[in-house]
């Protein structure tokens, strides 16, 4: 196989176009995994405003702890690795924590 810009010069036609569509899959997975973090965020912005409002903590271990063990079981019922999907919730819980932190200290100054 020979070097190129796209990477598939010199490839079977036939190959291209299975490397194409399988490509063309995973850009809309992507986008819908876009669309659902941003439904997701929407969700969790509420519920820091309403922690907000209840002097509430940012942050809820317990319920954290049972979303990982959640999402870990589900992960496995899917195949995907369990600690990647533990990896992926933690980097969003700690997102949501920092936005929820960030409202608290907006109500409380004004």
């Amino acid at each position: 196989m020979t070097t190129s810009s796209t990477g598939t010069d010199g490839v079977d036609p036939a190959v291209r176009e299975e490397l194409t569509r399988l490509r063309d899959s995973i850009d809309n997975i992507d986008a819908a995994v876009i669309h659902m973090l941003a439904e997701r965020f929407k969700c969790t912005q509420q519920v820091g405003h309403l922690k907000a409002r209840h002097q509430l903590p940012p942050g809820d271990p317990a319920r954290e702890a049972k979303q990982i063990a959640r999402l870990r079981a589900l992960a496995e019922s899917a195949k995907l690795d369990p600690a990647f999907a533990e990896k992926f919730l933690n980097f969003i819980i700690a997102e949501v924590i920092h936005h929820h932190e960030r409202i608290a200290e907006s109500s409380a100054s004004g």
